[in-house]
């Protein structure tokens, strides 16, 4: 069987430039071309999937945001006024917003399990079918819920069996105290909750929330139709290493879009095994690293549909 990865570097040696001196541009789209499974995979179309939802941790202190800014922030994505729906305007990419639990929320982890495994497993599987019916072949995870910093660090130190201090930062612009308070909020959520590393389902009930499981399993179904899987910072990112954990293959299919100042996120690359794409000190949320990325993946598979070959071209090939 034809390797499509293999088959797109040899068009991109094949074009006019020196071979491999597009660097990352050219994995990115040998990449996308074996996630699609297709030498050619074309202009693909973008959606990202913001999922919201409310935590019972926030009572814990650990948001320099109070709770109510989570459906604000709906109304604001509604409105097209965040920062995620004008980056996903400028890069051409739909947003679809899905309220997974704002006003409801989750139990608070430190003292108890955030949901049932039947919630852990609807919200998963709500996630599978919103992603096989988008209109989309680039599908970005993001997300909204005040507190879930904590929970992302709660599931990320549960699953890479990590120290709390060393998976939690300051979210929201926490000070010094706050993270202090934040590390020990983790650190009682993981002694409340027995969970077992190699039980995701499991852990993601004890520790997570309905958005982190909707995104979980929207990069399942995204996956599981050969969907490019952007993902957006710490947050989105645990919800991938869930997924991951859930179904190894779907690893495979997911792209990180950057790399946030959360000293969780790049212990959770790492076990994703993804180099982000871009750094640049992003810790927002939302959706709007992997917006960003989106040009960068547009001019991937731009070159290498359009650009010419030295053939078509006539340049003489120095690497014949």
């Amino acid at each position: 069987m034809t390797d499509p990865a293999a088959t797109a570097q040899a068009a991109l040696d094949a074009k006019t430039k020196p071979r491999g001196s597009l660097g990352r541009l050219e994995e990115l789209a040998c990449r996308i071309a074996a996630i699609r499974g297709t030498a050619e995979p074309g202009r693909l179309r973008a959606a990202i999937v913001v999922a919201a939802a409310d935590h019972g941790v926030a009572d814990e202190g650990v948001s320099a945001y109070p709770q109510e800014v989570t459906r604000q922030m709906l109304a604001n994505f509604a409105g097209g006024g965040a920062a995620v729906s004008v980056l996903a305007r400028a890069a051409g990419a739909a947003v679809h917003v899905v309220d997974a639990g704002v006003g409801r929320p989750s139990g608070n982890i430190a003292v108890g399990p955030a949901m049932t495994r039947a919630d852990a497993e609807a919200a998963l599987a709500a996630g599978r079918g919103l992603a096989t019916g988008l209109e989309a072949e680039i599908v970005g995870l993001g997300e909204m819920g005040i507190a879930n910093s904590t929970v992302a660090a709660a599931l990320a130190a549960a699953l890479l069996t990590a120290r709390p201090e060393d998976v939690c930062g300051r979210g929201t612009g926490l000070d010094d105290v706050g993270v202090a308070n934040k590390v020990e909020v983790v650190r009682r959520a993981l002694a409340a909750n027995a969970v077992d590393a190699d039980d995701p389902v499991g852990v993601l009930a004890a520790l997570g929330g309905a958005e982190i499981a909707t995104l979980a399993g929207v990069a399942l179904g995204a996956a599981a139709t050969r969907r490019v899987v952007l993902l957006d910072g710490f947050i989105s990112s645990t919800a991938a290493l869930v997924a991951a954990r859930i179904e190894p293959a779907s690893r495979d299919a997911m792209i990180a879009a950057h790399r946030s100042p959360e000293p969780g996120h790049a212990l959770v690359l790492d076990a994703l095994g993804l180099e982000p794409l871009l750094d640049l000190g992003l810790r927002l949320g939302e959706g709007s690293g992997a917006a960003l990325a989106l040009p960068i993946i547009d001019a991937s598979l731009a070159i290498l549909a359009d650009m010419a070959t030295f053939d078509a071209a006539g340049v003489t090939d120095a690497g014949r």
